[in-house]
């Protein structure tokens, strides 16, 4: 180009300033100010020759010291100056490279990084299949590899990046062409940990851009639970390699999801198999009865399956609690219910606030039911105040959901 640039080259920016504009003492306090770039070819010549390139006059309208600071230099070297206005005028697109602080020991916010390496592969068999192309494909999608993580915070914010090898720099020798690559994530059920296989029930929370870059990045804010990525090719059957990395406040426990259901092992006959799969989704309650001493209370649940034990944290002074969370069993003796109750959480001893129990066959409707809260023990047919509104899901075949 005539101004110097190379078109389509990239260059890297090396500073930002705020450039005083003046001479003298007078330039301290009324000077214009102009805000200015400084760049670098990486070929380490060919400069821009416009306004504020190495030898343009504009620079007479800077101060020695100013441009001592700026460290203007009038050499081929490949580092030059441009006004702000021009490089936005010139430059089409610009990557921001952030580096996360994940020391242990700093003054200054430090993140809890995982790490982990994964492919695309394919097999013939579903369940093992690996390459299942983006959200366009429904029918395939899931079959992409998985990986959970939890936000432990009430909110948090997570960092995701998922590299692939950058297959450009072969482009020259006629080899190489970056895969499009993005990923979902997913609210999943507080103990999920198999494979998810069906979206049916789990609520997409964010999606990155699917793009042909060496790197796609995503920082979103959640709420406390249990969290699933899946990462993707846009097409489906396209093989290939990836890096994900994912930071959080504190650690969230990031791994791949590989199994699809309880692994069978030769204690079977003495401890017994999963028959079903239940997935219970509480919505909320309402009309709970007054506990503290303030009229209000602070509600949380407890999900007994068998001989799992799911709590979830408290809500601060609410009477009707909006909870949204799944819980998932893998059940050895199905004809057992489920119980869901809801406690008041205090300083000294905790308040029950009442519980209903479900069946949870396969019979049963998965619409969103409103059931009325009972009594515990001997009087568990006594009614208490409130309702709960919930729905469950129960599947034979283990890998349904």
């Amino acid at each position: 180009m005539s101004c110097g640039l190379v078109k389509g080259h990239a260059y890297s920016v090396t500073d930002v300033r705020k450039a005083r504009l003046g001479q003298g003492l007078m330039s301290f306090f009324k000077a214009e100010k102009l805000f200015m770039i400084k760049m670098r070819n990486p070929w380490g010549k060919q400069e821009w020759n416009g306004p504020w390139s190495d030898s343009s006059e504009e620079w007479e309208k800077v101060g020695s010291s100013e441009r001592e600071n700026m460290g203007v230099t009038v050499k081929d070297d490949g580092e030059f100056w441009m006004a702000f206005d021009d490089w936005c005028k010139y430059f089409t697109g610009v990557d921001i490279c952030r580096l996360i602080n994940t020391s242990i020991l700093s003054i200054h916010k430090t993140w809890d990084e995982t790490t982990l390496q994964g492919c695309w592969t394919k097999h013939a068999d579903p369940l093992y299949n690996r390459c299942g192309g983006c959200m366009n494909y429904k029918t395939t999608f899931l079959q992409n590899p998985q990986y959970v993580f939890d936000v432990k915070k009430d909110e948090d914010e997570v960092l995701i990046s998922l590299q692939q090898r950058d297959l450009k720099i072969h482009k020259k020798i006629g080899q190489g062409e970056n895969l499009t690559i993005g990923f979902m994530v997913f609210k999943v059920e507080l103990n999920r940990e198999f494979r998810i296989h069906s979206l049916q029930t789990q609520q997409n929370v964010a999606t990155s851009t699917y793009i042909n870059a060496r790197t796609v990045f995503m920082r979103t804010t959640q709420r406390k639970g249990r969290y699933v990525i899946i990462p993707s090719t846009f097409q489906h059957s396209i093989l290939g390699d990836f890096l994900l990395r994912v930071f959080t406040d504190v650690y969230s426990g990031c791994r791949e999801l590989v199994m699809d259901k309880p692994l069978q092992t030769c204690w079977i006959g003495l401890c017994g198999y999963a028959q079903t799969v239940t997935q219970v989704h509480i919505v909320g309650a309402e009309g709970l009865q007054n506990q503290d001493s303030s009229g209000g209370a602070d509600p949380y649940l407890i999900i007994k399956c068998e001989r799992q034990t799911i709590t979830t944290p408290a809500q601060n002074n609410t009477m009707d609690p909006k909870f949204d969370t799944q819980a998932i069993f893998y059940r050895k003796k199905p004809r057992k219910p489920i119980t869901v109750q809801i406690w008041n959480k205090n300083t000294v001893q905790d308040e029950f606030m009442g519980q209903v129990i479900l069946a949870a066959s396969t019979n049963d409707p998965s619409t969103t039911q409103r059931l009325q809260l009972r009594k515990k023990g001997r009087a568990k047919a006594d009614e208490m105040p409130g309702f709960i509104t919930l729905s469950t899901i129960t599947c034979e075949n283990l890998t349904d959901l």
